[in-house]
């Protein structure tokens, strides 16, 4: 496989096969760097590390040159520094990002309708229908690769294939700025000399398991009798990558984007102890939640908890909720008594709050009386002043207080409306 700092890359010549091929996978090239670089071109060429404030803040997103020195994705900003001294940190610009990233997909939507975001910066296309107005596969991925630079000044890699696994794994050997094409004929081939790691869903714990087993290589795991996977994996994983292995993957492109859950976490300027601070924390966390549930149409059956103690040992905890809600007084009181339920060893370096298992809002249906009818006429006062004010312009005086945070962050932020 390619490596996260660019080194390894395979790319596809310009009369690459791309015989049965129709999804295309496009991931933006380090997008968070490439966007701060886009707008200040000094930053250009430099190791430059997208995070939280130096020593306490957690990387967001790192450029090419800072990978080459082992930085990664959520690792410490403290941790990255140590790795690469000489990096440059920047704090995010989620909204510059959610602009740019609403451009690209506005891009994509242009070529196909058949458009899958996966976050805010990747998304799988269906360009089997477009290839009377475009060409074939391969030259809509350079049409792509080419409108997307013209037009945002960014680049982006390109993985083309049979199906979207195979299209992902392509685009991810091809990083940076780079186009592979697999074509149906040479998947097998392809495949099978890849580490297992390369499939779907293989995390390091599965490779672990594999490899104890002398399983490195897809065509080792192809050569392996079905019950011998079975028992490294489970049966359900192991007839999943038993099929991957072959390129059998008969997902479809996604046009209706489903939410799965929603989250806000902090890095604290410093360690806190104080159990009173935290709950606060917590309400303030559980509110944005909310807010971002209510925005997009939504109620969670789910609430989960996560805290990361000072040494970096992380816990998360969760309940389900009798009625699903997006009032953010309920989730709240979930929140914090599942933290009342944990012993607080030592300081807290990060929290954060979830909702999963997230349903249509009003999906719980109709109750004979709404015992959250006073705090959700609360939130909708409240909604109503952020959208005229701005965030932050009223907030529970339980949360007033000096900034604790080095930044509270969407875990999972998404591309901007359409």
């Amino acid at each position: 496989m390619g490596r996260g700092d660019g080194s390894g890359r395979i790319v596809s010549g310009p009369d690459a096969d791309d015989t049965g091929t129709r999804i295309l996978h496009v991931d933006m090239d380090a997008f968070y760097p490439s966007v701060e670089v886009l707008d200040d071109p000094s930053l250009a060429g430099k190791p430059l590390i997208v995070g939280g404030m130096e020593g306490r803040g957690v990387v967001s997103s790192a450029s090419y040159e800072a990978r080459r020195f082992g930085v990664r994705s959520a690792m410490s900003v403290g941790r990255a520094l140590q790795l690469c001294p000489q990096a440059i940190v920047v704090m995010p610009r989620f909204h510059r990002y959610s602009a740019l990233s609403a451009q690209v997909m506005a891009i994509f939507r242009d070529i196909t309708p058949l458009v899958e975001p996966l976050s805010i910066d990747e998304a799988f296309l269906d360009v089997g229908g477009a290839r009377r107005l475009w060409g074939t596969p391969g030259a809509i991925a350079r049409m792509v690769r080419r409108r997307v630079q013209e037009e945002t000044g960014l680049t982006c890699s390109v993985g083309v294939a049979a199906t979207k696994h195979v299209a992902k794994i392509a685009s991810t050997l091809s990083k940076p700025d780079g186009l592979l094409i697999v074509s149906e004929p040479d998947t097998a081939a392809f495949l099978a000399r890849l580490p297992v790691g390369a499939l779907w869903g293989v995390g390091p714990k599965a490779v672990e398991a594999l490899e104890s087993r002398g399983i490195r290589l897809v065509s080792d795991l192809l050569a392996t009798p079905q019950p011998v996977l079975d028992r490294a994996l489970g049966p359900a994983m192991g007839s999943r990558v038993a099929q991957l292995a072959r390129g059998n993957d008969p997902r479809s492109v996604q046009t209706a984007h489903v939410e799965k859950s929603v989250g806000h976490e902090e890095t604290f300027l410093e360690d806190i102890a104080d159990t009173g601070t935290l709950r606060s924390e917590l309400r303030r966390l559980a509110d944005r939640v909310a807010a971002r549930l209510r925005d997009g149409g939504w109620e969670t059956r789910t609430v989960s908890l996560k805290l990361r103690y000072t040494d970096f040992t992380t816990l998360t905890r969760s309940m389900s909720l009798p009625e699903p809600t997006n009032v953010g007084q309920r989730i709240g009181d979930v929140a914090i008594e599942l933290f009342s339920k944990l012993e607080l060893t030592q300081p807290v370096r990060l929290i954060g709050v979830r909702a999963e298992k997230l349903v249509g809002g009003g999906g719980g249906g109709m109750a004979l009386w709404d015992d959250d009818e006073d705090w959700r006429r609360i939130d909708t006062a409240l909604d109503d002043a952020r959208t005229r004010f701005g965030r932050g312009a009223v907030t529970r005086a339980s949360t007033l207080g000096p900034r604790r945070d080095v930044n509270a962050l969407p875990t999972n932020p998404r591309p901007a409306p359409e």
